[in-house]
């Protein structure tokens, strides 16, 4: 099978905003705690924080986590996690039948990111919650000094402000499963009037308000409709919340759901656009599709999982070769609509269906979504240009004239080299892929591949590391480079061009 794509250095999309490789971590079960936090494990530092979870964060270059949820956040108090730990409340988590002691908290969890480089993405609770708490967190996060919650951050330890640019207006606000889920209307009207107070506060602060939890959601496209004629004057990021799995075990529309992923970005920038139109506005709205991932295959254990467990085995996916493949396509997506996705999160960071796992006790190792989000985070910085693609293309039960290649070219100024990612969805051919890079003058070229696994192997604590990457030979010719895309492969292909 044969492939080509062609990218010129002056057809551009977007740069690319680092945040889309972001993450997110949520108090669920061993997430936060046996998670990123374990006292008495013996990487612990002196704040309780795994040191060999936080090696594999950084590794992942991970630069901005949505923190502390997720449905969690619609019933947390965030006062209860300031202060003297002994002194913390116990509460009940009514989104996950859990008990949570805030012994992680507010203050900690600032510094634990900073510690591995990331931005702290705040959501605020308008499930049981409103204006009041909304205003006094960032007061509290954000204000120097002078008054009755920077003052009191300062005497809980933090001198300075916590500078939290990025902030959400709940979470999932349309979804009856939410604590204190609410109308359209209902939601709008709570998260302009926060919002208001919130930039009062602190003009600088980005706002992220709650779109749709799903596509398929029946209140789909009239929610973000009705949520923006309340708020779009107010914030900055609409978000979108999407999972995916392979339930009918039918591997070629499921490596075909980045479609899916494309559809439903492209449907919200549309009503983004309609309300834009409908305001006679002259600002564009952005999207922050703040959660996204694999999510299935721990569905039927966590249906049996005995409530009000503190920091249980929940949400625990073991990923498997076809979903890094999966994973690679949907990066490539964001990757693609950059001119409107600035923020993305992958859900979540650890343990719950998360790209690094851990023991109790023991080891931490990278699952294999782990190496498509370390690829395009690390080297997926720049400008993204625009690809013309020549690819054979298959029908499958859910989505048509599905290109078998799903690929993307992006240029790095600044470290001189086009980095081209790409995805073989075929099962058992081999793509001869070529690749014209018009105005580049190309200097050498290297390949790292993802690839010739069974679609169903994992790694696991026994077995860590057995699908991982290794060099692939890769051909440059004048400004024409030629590589193989074996059978069912990610692959990475970096170009080093001339200034």
């Amino acid at each position: 099978m044969q492939a080509k794509m062609t990218v010129n250095r002056n057809f551009e999309i977007s740069k690319v905003d680092p945040r889309i490789y972001g993450s997110f971590v949520e108090h669920l079960g061993r997430c936060v705690y046996n998670g990123i936090y374990e006292p008495g494990h013996p990487s612990a530092d002196a704040m309780g924080f795994r040191a060999d979870v936080k090696q594999l964060v950084k590794e992942l270059n991970v630069p901005i986590i949505r923190y502390p949820g997720g449905n969690f956040v619609s019933g947390y108090n965030w006062e209860d996690s300031i202060g003297p730990r002994e002194q913390r409340p116990t509460r009940l988590d009514l989104a996950w039948k859990t008990i949570d002691n805030n012994e992680v908290g507010l203050h900690e969890f600032v510094g634990w990111a900073k510690e591995v480089n990331a931005e702290v993405n705040m959501a605020i609770n308008l499930g049981t919650r409103g204006v009041d708490a909304a205003r006094n967190i960032v007061e509290y996060c954000n204000h120097k000094s002078g008054s009755y919650w920077s003052d009191l951050r300062r005497k809980n330890g933090a001198e300075e402000p916590f500078k939290i640019k990025t902030w959400c207006l709940g979470n999932e606000m349309d979804g009856p499963w939410q604590i204190g889920h609410k109308t359209a209307d209902e939601y709008g009207r709570l998260a302009v009037e926060s919002a208001k107070v919130m930039k009062w506060v602190d003009d600088s602060i980005e706002l992220v308000a709650c779109g749709s939890s799903t596509i398929d959601m029946p209140t789909f496209a009239t929610w973000e409709a009705t949520v923006l004629d309340h708020t779009y004057d107010h914030v900055d990021y609409l978000s979108l919340h999407r999972y995916y799995g392979n339930q009918k075990n039918d591997l070629k529309s499921y490596l075909a759901k980045s479609v899916d992923m494309d559809n439903f970005i492209k449907s919200v920038v549309a009503i983004c656009d309609y309300i834009k139109a409908k305001k006679r506005s002259k600002k564009t709205l952005m999207l922050s599709f703040d959660e996204w991932n694999v999510w299935y295959h721990s569905h039927q254990k966590d249906s049996k999982n005995e409530p009000w467990q503190q920091a249980p085995h929940l949400l625990e996916d073991v990923y498997n070769f076809e979903d890094a493949l999966l994973v690679g396509c949907l990066l490539i997506t964001l990757i693609k609509n950059s001119d409107r996705v600035k923020i993305a999160c992958m859900a979540q960071l650890v343990n719950v269906i998360a790209p690094i796992m851990t023991e109790t006790g023991g080891e931490a190792w990278r699952q294999t979504i782990f190496y498509p989000l370390m690829h395009t985070a690390v080297n997926g910085h720049g400008t993204v240009l625009m690809p013309l693609l020549d690819c054979p293309k298959y029908d499958c039960e859910e989505f048509s004239q599905v290109p078998y290649v799903e690929t993307i070219a992006v240029y790095n100024q600044d470290e001189s080299e086009v980095v081209i990612f790409a995805v073989n969805r075929s099962e058992n051919e081999h793509v001869e892929f070529d690749m014209s890079l018009q105005g580049f003058v190309p200097t050498g070229v290297t390949c790292t591949q993802l690839c010739g696994f069974d679609i169903k192997q994992t790694n696991t604590k026994n077995s860590r590391d057995v699908v991982t990457t290794a060099n692939n030979e890769v051909k440059l010719d004048g400004n024409n480079v030629a590589a193989v895309l074996k059978p069912l492969s990610w692959n990475m292909i970096k170009v080093a061009v001339q200034g």
